[in-house]
């Protein structure tokens, strides 16, 4: 099993001051003819503290690279250093200990449990992480307070708005204190006022010094963070877009 002293023991040599570092990721789905390179050698950093998102068009390779950032998948090679611990390789139930302790997910669909109230399902994560019981309701209270939402904390996901599910999700998303937080279109089942709401927060948190990694398709939502990483064919074409300069880029 995973262990922070065992892992941080073996894998500390690399000294980077990246939470994020990517060298020379490369991922390959199928053999032969049916072979597809979704990453094709990318390179790309992300220093504690920065917000930035990540764009370009369908099979671009954006998704496949968040796959990997997010520890959901392992790249067919290359190394990547997640808060200076190459977990390029590790077995599964490692890479489950990593996604627990030091990441934070929000994506589309909420994936909140519907039979848990909006706290209930901020606690969840701490069971998994191990925090005290007496611990985890100050925690997810503190959350959902940060997020708005201190007086909705008995209600259940279908008795919030979409907007209010989101906000549940990203409390969850932080409240394991995560080195990384990583939002997968986030506000691509939002309107366009819920948007800027979730947006808001959003750039609260990494105000508050939380590192942010984005995937969107919508360039009104990347213009509001401070860093564009656009892909295409599995390569990462422009590493430092500024906001104003993504106006007229092909995907």
């Amino acid at each position: 099993m995973y262990s922070s002293h065992t892992l941080a023991d073996s894998n500390l040599i690399h000294q980077k001051p990246a939470i994020v570092l990517l060298e020379n990721i490369c991922k390959v789905y199928g053999v032969g003819d049916t072979e597809v390179r979704a990453l094709a050698g990318v390179n790309l950093s992300v220093e504690e503290g920065e917000y930035c998102s990540i764009m370009g068009a369908s099979g671009s390779g954006k998704s496949t690279a968040m796959n990997v950032i997010g520890c959901l998948d392992r790249p067919t090679s290359g190394h990547y250093y997640l808060d200076r611990v190459d977990v390029s390789q590790l077995v599964d139930a490692d890479l489950a200990r990593i996604r627990n302790l030091k990441l934070g997910f929000v994506f589309q669909q909420f994936h909140l449990l519907p039979q848990l109230t909006a706290l209930e399902n901020v606690m969840l994560p701490m069971v998994y992480a191990g925090v005290a019981s007496n611990e985890r309701r100050d925690r997810a209270i503190a959350a959902l307070t940060r997020v708005g939402l201190a007086n909705r904390l008995n209600n259940r996901p279908n008795q919030l708005s979409g907007g209010q599910q989101q906000r549940v999700a990203i409390a969850r998303a932080i409240v394991n204190r995560p080195v990384l937080l990583l939002a997968d279109e986030p506000t691509g089942a939002l309107d366009s006022k819920t948007t800027q709401e979730v947006m808001d927060i959003f750039t609260e948190l990494n105000e508050s010094g939380i590192t942010i990694v984005m995937v969107t398709h919508e360039p009104d939502v990347a213009r509001q963070t401070r860093r564009i990483v656009w892909f295409r064919d599995g390569e990462v074409i422009h590493a430092n877009l500024a906001p104003e300069d993504i106006a007229g880029i092909a995907g």
